[in-house]
């Protein structure tokens, strides 16, 4: 595969994965249980119509959305470029997304009171806790602390992997795949494994577990699999279907119409490091490696640079996009939710495309949008 192949599936990958994640939070509001839209700490589903359409869009098509991303950022990066130091590819990464997160997370802690969203109290609030972690307006910036985390360990990932033999790298696999059921065993079977206790919260498994797994897995794609585009698609299509059932079903069997549910038991097989996700992700990431074109058409290609600034700014759109759609009765919107979802999610991508094309126009722009 050559470079600029994997450089045109990862421009449409990086597209679909920003609407992905527009398409998970336009869902969210048809679970929620409080005003704000998005789910909290508790759920509620209003009929059966939501419990299978939010398991359907949110579970199924776009739960792959993070791990997506970092295994693109991955891709990418790893392993670093010959004679590339630890401090310069730091200065370049963090400088790059540093200041954009910065940038929207000021603005998710002032524009909201343009509009009676947020008190100053609030506000002011929000802006003493910024070192400390995301505004409480922009739950979505979370991302940016693993992504960070990610960019931290590339360096030292790296030399590792340029030597790694495939059979290394997928005893690694093996192991971080093992590490995504403990999820699992930690509602189901034993809050606290393998040396976990309330004085300590580094298990067993701490070090190869996580986000770092999708890093390694990216790398593995990418030199090891070599595989004909059409056992690519046949794989990456039954990983897919395999992994994104398993998680809509897993939200359908536990969401009851009408009755308070725990988030975390409603989603309780939605975590980004589960085995379904991690099996829907590489199927998914495999299919995108069959695109075999020379040059992306040019609108993916502006949209894949500005898609950085999209997710940024993308919850001051959804919000109220959502909030005309829900129309104050998530068991009645104005069209039928399977319609809801999708209008919200994509009128939301067009509004955050077109705002992030016209800031691109502006002097410096690359400090807030990391295009």
């Amino acid at each position: 595969m050559e470079n600029k192949e994997r450089l045109v599936f990862v421009d449409y990958l990086r597209v679909v994965a920003c609407f992905l994640v527009m398409l998970v939070h336009s869902s969210e509001n048809f679970y929620a249980a409080d005003a704000s839209g998005l789910a909290g700490n508790v759920s509620m589903l209003a009929n059966d119509a939501n419990r299978f359409w939010v398991a359907f869009y949110d579970g199924g098509v776009a739960r792959t959305c993070v791990p997506l991303f970092m295994m693109v950022s991955a891709f990418l990066l790893v392993p670093m470029k010959p004679g590339a130091t630890m401090a310069g590819f730091y200065k370049h990464r963090f400088l790059r997304i540093l200041p954009p997160f910065v940038f929207f997370a000021v603005l998710y802690c002032l524009l909201p009171l343009a509009w009676g969203g947020m008190t100053w109290e609030q506000s002011v609030a929000d802006l003493k806790n910024l070192p400390l972690n995301f505004p409480s307006m922009a739950g979505h910036l979370w991302f940016m602390y693993p992504l960070i985390s990610l960019y931290l360990i590339m360096p030292v990932i790296s030399p590792w992997l340029e030597k790694a033999s495939a059979k290394d790298e997928l005893i690694f696999l093996g192991i971080f795949a093992f590490s995504t059921f403990m999820p699992w065993l930690h509602k189901f079977v034993a809050p606290e494994l393998w040396g976990e206790c309330f004085w300590n919260c580094y298990h067993m498994l701490w070090y190869c577990s996580g986000f770092i797994g999708y890093l390694v897995m990216a790398h593995f794609v990418r030199f090891h699999i070599r595989w004909t585009v059409k056992k690519r698609l046949t794989v990456g299509t039954v990983c897919f279907l395999a992994g994104a059932g398993f998680t809509a079903w897993s939200f359908w069997w536990k969401g009851v119409p009408g009755v308070l549910i725990d988030t975390p038991i409603l989603e309780w097989a939605w975590e980004f490091c589960t085995p379904n996700v991690l099996c829907a992700t590489f199927g998914l990431f495999l299919i995108f490696t069959c695109i075999g074109a020379n040059k992306s058409c040019k609108l993916i290609t502006g949209i894949s640079k500005l898609s950085f600034g999209i997710y940024l700014m993308h919850m001051f759109f959804l919000a109220p996009i959502a909030v005309f759609f829900v129309n104050g009765n998530q068991a009645n919107p104005i069209v039928p939710v399977y319609l809801a979802i999708p209008c919200i999610a994509l009128l939301t991508f067009v509004c955050c495309t077109i705002t992030a094309k016209l800031l691109s126009y502006v002097p410096g722009s690359r400090w807030f949008l990391g295009a």
